[in-house]
């Protein structure tokens, strides 16, 4: 949209970052409908924030283990810093973390999550083996708003791959994430453009 400014999205991760790097080269297309402006690690060692950093974006990490029990606490110490950047928009790739519904309600409708399932099918863990016990012909990922259920807000998009007849929970997840890395960046951007058109 000519003349408007591309949604500040913050990317949350725990770990290896690799749908945080899907978004932050979408976000860096000519055009794109956002920029990823931040990315904030409860882990220190998260591999993702040196991809991050070489990528020019600013990164920050806030440790949750100083914080015990306070998970409230250590959200707000994250509120800081995405207020601190001008954040517009979270996107959570591989953030580990339970959110208390503090967060979710200061962020509501403004925060996405890419979980590995066809949802409602396989909210939480395990879900490439949970598919395959299940005998499904298809598994995938699916996009999704943040609410206090898990894994229970409005889906956005979403991308089916087959269950082959010699998968195994490994084999299964290296194909939902090579899925999740095309469609998460494809759904952010169509989620901020509407947020730029209201």
């Amino acid at each position: 949209m000519p003349g408007v400014p591309p949604v500040r999205v913050a990317v949350l991760i725990s770990g290896a970052g690799s749908n945080m790097a899907a978004l932050i080269d979408e976000g860096q297309q000519a055009g794109a409908p956002f920029e990823v402006v931040l990315v904030l690690s409860n882990k220190p060692d998260a591999g993702g924030l040196a991809i991050a950093q070489g990528k020019g974006v600013a990164t920050f990490e806030i440790d949750h283990r100083p914080f015990g029990t306070d998970r409230e606490a250590h959200e707000r110490a994250l509120d800081a810093a995405l207020t601190a950047h001008d954040v517009q928009v979270i996107a959570l790739a591989g953030y580990m973390r339970l959110l208390t519904p503090w967060l979710v309600g200061r962020w509501a409708g403004r925060m996405l999550n890419i979980h590995p399932s066809l949802l409602p099918k396989y909210p939480g863990l395990d879900t490439h083996a949970r598919a395959i016990t299940a005998g499904d012909a298809e598994a995938g990922c699916s996009v999704h708003v943040v609410t206090e259920g898990v894994d229970e807000g409005p889906v956005l998009g979403q991308s089916a791959v087959p269950v082959l007849a010699d998968d195994t929970p490994a084999s299964l997840a290296q194909r939902v994430l090579a899925a999740e890395h095309a469609l998460y960046p494809r759904a952010l951007a169509d989620f901020c453009r509407q947020i730029r058109s209201l």
